[in-house]
């Protein structure tokens, strides 16, 4: 059944829509077809008994709600992330690799570049093709540090993160994304953690289009390591640290693939501490 924007709570009973009694339907959401946006008149009984009235409401389609849910998700893993790290710890979650998830990485790093700890988040992620972008800003080192006269010091690179990174992948890591946890962890940023990836990583340009403008695709640009050994396609990224979110567990709302990326950036954080280097004393500039 549609989501609905109106005044109807938790534990509220919906009699009627439309002047139409729900229990008349197989499912309710039958009475919402094609509704979506519109204004709808609901009979609804008040939670515990409470006295019935008539609210106007209007639905929204699956795909909003859908949508919804996973802004949902979103914000409650990075508040989990907070609140357990104890605000020492950042959290990013990259949907796809796309344009607008450039948009995301720049308001989701920035305000904690500075952090002890980092989980980056690819689970789901629908893949694109940034990883090498992403992969680059990871890859900038601080080399050396700005002291005023007053306030922290800040560095060189700018906007380099110091800590410690993990990465958290899990079935639904599809093509892009499988990338950037490979990449990331060959390239020595971190661990993976999670359940192994989708496993597609032949790349399609799409660009063969027919006379009557259909499209006839076929595997085109694979990807091998140094080693000489193709890479991803048909198996996935193996983590360095399995870890399941199994089903009822889940649905209860935990998320063991969260907790073991904070479990282990908190013991890394413990026996490799990364402090900013303090400043030396001033210099004496005065006259001889």
């Amino acid at each position: 059944m549609p989501a609905m924007r109106g005044n109807v709570g938790v534990g509220d009973v919906i009699q009627m829509i439309n002047g139409t009694a729900t229990l008349t339907a197989a499912d309710p959401g039958d009475l919402l077809e094609r509704q979506a946006g519109k204004q709808v008149l609901l009979r609804v009984r008040g939670a515990a008994g409470g006295a019935t009235r008539d609210v106007i409401v209007k639905p929204i389609t699956p795909q909003a709600a859908r949508g919804l849910r996973y802004d949902d998700w979103e914000l409650s893993r990075r508040e989990a992330v907070d609140s357990v790290g104890g605000g020492q710890i950042g959290y990013i979650h990259l949907r796809a690799m796309g344009q607008g998830d450039i948009n995301r990485w720049a308001r989701d790093f920035y305000p904690v570049f500075d952090r002890q700890g980092l989980i980056i988040d690819v689970r789901h992620n629908n893949g694109g093709n940034i990883d090498s972008w992403l992969l680059e800003k990871l890859l900038r080192k601080a080399w050396f540090y700005w002291q005023g006269r007053v306030g922290n010091p800040y560095w060189n690179m700018q906007w380099a993160f110091r800590g410690h990174i993990v990465v958290l992948c899990d079935a639904w890591t599809a093509s892009d994304g499988e990338a950037f946890a490979e990449g990331f962890r060959r390239l020595g940023l971190g661990k993976v953690i999670g359940t192994r990836t989708w496993g597609g990583e032949i790349w399609l340009s799409s660009s063969n289009v027919l006379v009557d403008r259909g499209i006839a695709t076929a595997a085109e640009n694979g990807v091998y390591g140094p080693e000489g050994a193709w890479l991803i396609e048909g198996h996935g990224v193996d983590p360095d640290t399995v870890v399941d979110n199994l089903p009822h567990a889940t649905f209860g709302g935990s998320d063991a693939q969260l907790a073991a990326g904070i479990a282990y950036l908190q013991r890394e954080m413990k026996a490799h501490p990364m402090p900013v280097p303090p400043a030396p004393a001033y210099p004496n500039k005065a006259k001889p």
